[in-house]
C-alpha cells in the first residue's frame, strides 16, 4: 500500500512539473513568442551595432525594442518598407561597457502587445578577429627524437638495462635460485 502511494505521488509530481514547465507564458493578457525576434549579427563585441528583425507584429506593424538586458535600452523597429515578408527591423548599438554573454533581446508589438524575444551574444572577439593557434604546444616537455641525440642515446641505453636486469631477474627466479 505504501508503495503504491509513494508511486502514484512521485508520478503526480512528475506529471505537475511537466505541466508547469510546458505551460504556455501568458502574463496580463500578454502572449510571448521566444525565438520570434532574429538579431542579426548574433554575435558581437562591445561597441557593435545589431539589428532586430521579426515578422510577428505582421506586414506594416511597428514595435518597441527592449535591449536594456544589455545595456543598449529601448529602440523602435519600424515596419519594412521593402518588398519582403513583411514586419519590423529595428537597430541598436551594444554599449562599450557590455561583458561578455547572452543575451535576451525583447521586442513589443504595437498593435496587439505580443512580446517576442531573441538571444544576443557578447564576446570579446568578433569571428572575423578570432586567432586560432599554429604550431606545436610549447610544453617545457621534449620529444623522444629531440635535436640531443646523446639524451636520446642515454634514454635507450637504460631501457635496454632495464629490460636486460628484468629477464635475468625472472630467469633466476625460475630457477629457483632466489632472489
Amino acid at each position: 500500500m505504501r508503495r503504491t502511494a509513494r508511486l502514484l505521488t512521485g508520478t503526480a509530481l512528475a506529471a505537475a512539473a511537466v505541466g508547469l514547465t510546458t505551460a504556455a507564458p501568458v502574463y496580463a493578457g500578454e502572449s510571448v513568442v521566444t525565438g520570434g525576434l532574429t538579431v542579426y549579427p548574433s554575435s558581437v563585441v562591445p561597441g557593435d551595432r545589431a539589428v532586430a528583425t521579426t515578422a510577428v507584429c505582421g506586414q506594416g506593424g511597428a514595435a518597441a525594442g527592449d535591449a536594456s538586458a544589455v545595456g543598449a535600452g529601448a529602440f523602435p523597429l519600424a515596419p519594412d518598407t521593402g518588398e519582403g515578408e513583411g514586419g519590423a527591423t529595428g537597430h541598436f548599438e551594444v554599449p562599450p561597457s557590455a561583458q561578455p554573454g547572452t543575451y535576451e533581446i525583447v521586442a513589443t508589438c504595437g498593435d496587439d502587445e505580443r512580446r517576442v524575444t531573441g538571444d544576443l551574444v557578447v564576446t570579446l572577439t568578433s569571428a572575423a578577429e578570432q586567432v586560432y593557434p599554429r604550431g606545436s604546444v610549447k610544453t617545457g616537455v621534449g620529444g623522444a627524437l629531440g635535436p640531443d641525440p646523446v639524451q636520446t642515446a642515454a634514454g635507450v641505453a637504460a631501457l635496454a638495462v632495464a629490460a636486460a636486469g628484468g629477464t635475468w631477474l625472472l630467469h633466476r627466479r625460475a630457477r629457483g635460485d632466489g632472489i
